[in-house]
């Protein structure tokens, strides 16, 4: 008898399950299982997602509940893998401990390459995984290179089409089937969400605010960002306000930004939270209050808004994050991008005023090469076939507007395009200058 252990570590994560089970992804099995995975810095200062508004919702789709934190406690689920020869001892542990018996066990997961999703594919060998994309990392390649023992036992990847016509980058190494998920799914999960959220009062037709993830920033550019966008949204008009905090971050500099809103003549709210302090899914606010204009700087919401909701949008601060954000591989980078390449500037009033949807044409045409550019000096050994496309963009497309995502230094290292000023590329093609150069280096070593 099989057993479906669906992997969540947000409430995002856990509705795109939901509504990956209602539009019949997954095969009939004996048990279906939401194991909850908080992967906070600090678990205990974050809010549980027991007490996220409407998560009894979410749970009606499974026939149990556990959680990941309590298997593996006191190590932290973000950082941990089991050693090889402890597989088989978590192996019958977690089965007696979840009463498994002895079948197949298959695995949804989130992250191929990072626990907690690693140790569970580690844990249950053999079984098939299909892996889900709730956000936009999963437009970017692997975070690293993954076990075939892993790799070739996936059998789908899931994604919920945030960018109208772009595939997922996660796993095609492996030439994994992708397959998205129907937006009426989605919609009805966000529609019982909204249902089932009540206790908040807030002004319709405001401009919802969404604040980056804990860490992405340093605290200071974090509140700078915040005041930016308050400052944005009311210049663009909008008097009323709402701040819409990150679901993991345990601090938000709400007064600061309150404190700007009237200076500027406008009022600004966060929505009443959940019990234990868990703020409101953003998509909850997208359906119960039909913001006028929603503004963020990365956050995969943005699309939620645009695509599924035909709100307008716009972003600020992507620019400072993709300067900020380091390493290079950062996963961050690639949702950075994406936004930055299709929204619209908050400072652009005209372009916020004069959006039109976004269609697989607009995207192929803002997104043309440059995935696959970003992607390439990302990660160079899990996607080495990339290199040609790279190179391609980078001869072609390299300009003021395009360089802010890449880093001089790191196409350098890759032997890319761009590393050298076009007006001192004559250097590289000169003989006589690199031998110079390599004797001087000569000299240094000894």
């Amino acid at each position: 008898m099989t057993v479906q252990i669906f992997a969540a570590s947000s409430t995002h994560g856990t509705a795109v399950l939901a509504a990956a089970v209602d539009a019949g992804c997954f095969e009939d099995a004996a048990r279906r299982i939401l194991l909850l995975c908080d992967t906070a810095p600090v678990p205990e200062a974050t809010p549980p997602a027991a007490s996220v508004p409407g998560a009894g919702v979410l749970r009606s789709r499974f026939d149990e509940v556990l959680s990941w934190n309590d298997a593996v406690f006191p190590l932290h689920p973000a950082a941990w893998t089991p050693r090889p020869d402890d597989v088989p001892l978590w192996e019958r542990h977690l089965r007696r401990a979840w009463d498994l018996g002895d079948g197949e066990v298959e695995l949804v997961l989130e992250s191929p390459h990072d626990s907690p999703a690693q140790a569970l594919a580690q844990v249950f060998t053999g079984g098939p995984v299909t892996v889900y994309v709730p956000g936009l990392t999963g437009y970017g390649p692997t975070g690293g290179k993954i076990s075939p023992l892993i790799g070739t036992r996936v059998r789908q990847v899931l994604h919920p089409d945030l960018v109208p016509g772009l595939e997922p980058m996660l796993l095609a190494e492996y030439d994994v089937p992708v397959r998205t998920l129907p937006r009426a799914a989605l919609l009805k999960v966000y529609s019982e969400l909204a249902d089932a959220t009540d206790g908040f009062a807030s002004p319709e037709g405001a401009a919802l605010l969404l604040m980056p993830e804990p860490g992405a920033l340093p605290v200071a550019a974090e509140t700078e960002l915040g005041l930016r966008m308050v400052r944005g949204a009311v210049a663009l008009g909008h008097t009323r306000l709402v701040l819409q905090p990150h679901p993991r971050a345990s601090a938000v500099p709400s007064g600061a930004l309150r404190e700007e809103a009237a200076r500027l003549g406008a009022g600004l709210t966060v929505p009443a939270v959940g019990t234990g302090g868990a703020p409101v899914p953003a998509e909850v606010l997208f359906e119960r209050l039909r913001p006028a204009l929603v503004v963020g700087c990365s956050s995969a919401a943005l699309l939620t808004a645009s695509v599924f909701y035909g709100l307008p949008v716009a972003r600020t601060g992507t620019g400072t994050l993709l300067e900020r954000l380091a390493p290079y591989e950062n996963p961050a980078r690639i949702p950075a991008t994406i936004i930055d390449a299709l929204l619209p500037d908050l400072a652009d009033t005209a372009a916020v005023r004069e959006q039109s949807p976004l269609t697989p044409e607009t995207v192929a045409g803002a997104l043309d090469g440059l995935l696959e550019a970003v992607a390439f000096a990302m990660r160079p050994r899990v996607r080495p076939d990339l290199r040609p496309a790279a190179e391609r963009y980078l001869s072609t497309r390299l300009d003021a507007g395009t360089w802010r995502y890449f880093k001089r230094r790191r196409l350098g290292s890759l032997a890319l395009p761009g590393a050298v000023p076009r007006r001192l590329a004559f250097v590289r093609r000169n003989a006589t200058l690199r031998r110079m150069a390599r004797r001087a280096r000569a000299l240094a070593r000894r």
